[in-house]
């Protein structure tokens, strides 16, 4: 049963999604609103061409976790409910994002790094037992979690701006470049200590729409750059050190 529920929430997922834009709801595209709040942490449009990406990658993980060689692995039976959870999550964040509700849309974000964070946890509790479960199931959530986390920088920035926060006596520049370098050092430590290069790679993109649309902005643009580059070799580090022995996974 999990994994029809699983398959069933993701496509309500997607659907919602898609109908956020083309209906729109409430009237308004999800990127419209967007552009209201000029925050400099927003990447540019074309940035999050990387849901499409994040989608297919869990379109694929829905299917392999269906397959009937796959009924008896504990590891993706663990993940299910966090991931039916997590695409209940980002669903509601929509609804809430297009009726204007900025302060419940951070409750849904957190709740949805939350799931993402249980779900990555489990995964590295053991390894895949193959190529392709690594390929299918880990690789699309280190995609999908490393843009939550740049995902819940915009929101949390965009919500303290409805509020009427600008950064206080830091400015929206200074905060700016402490929301950059705090992404940087988390790109890092999952580069270099947990090895995993996707995570660091999204956060990389991110940061270098960020810098291409504000090449003449003070401090953002150089740091947003800086920032790339020092992820980005921090993810190639990882890919060029060897991993560390697989464990056993364990089937019920």
């Amino acid at each position: 049963m999990s994994r029809i529920l699983v398959i069933l929430a993701l496509l309500a997922t997607i659907a919602v999604n898609a109908l956020a834009n083309i209906l729109p709801l409430n009237g308004q595209p999800t990127g419209t609103i967007s552009d209201r709040f000029p925050v400099l942490i927003t990447p540019p449009g074309y940035v999050f061409s990387i849901w499409s990406l994040i989608y297919l990658g869990l379109l694929a993980y829905a299917v392999f976790q269906a397959l009937p060689d796959q009924r008896r692995n504990r590891r993706l039976e663990r993940i299910a409910l966090p991931f039916v959870l997590s695409c209940a999550a980002n669903a509601a964040w929509l609804f809430l994002w297009h009726y204007e509700q900025f302060a419940l849309t951070e409750v849904m974000m957190l709740a949805l790094l939350g799931c993402l964070v249980t779900i990555y946890a489990r995964l590295r509790e053991q390894a895949p037992a193959s190529n392709s479960e690594r390929w299918l199931v880990d690789t699309p959530f280190s995609l999908y979690l490393g843009w939550i986390t740049v995902a819940t920088l915009v929101n949390t920035t965009v919500v303290l701006y409805d509020a009427g926060w600008r950064g206080a006596a830091l400015g929206p520049e200074l905060w700016t470049t402490l929301l950059l370098v705090l992404g940087a050092v988390v790109g890092a430590v999952f580069a270099l200590r947990l090895r995993d290069a996707i995570v660091a790679l999204v956060i990389v993109w991110a940061f270098v729409g960020i810098a291409l649309k504000h090449p003449e902005t003070a401090l953002v643009a150089p740091v947003a750059w800086a920032a790339a580059v020092v992820v980005l070799l921090c993810a190639l580090l990882a890919v060029w050190r060897p991993s560390q022995p697989a464990r056993r996974v364990v089937r019920a």
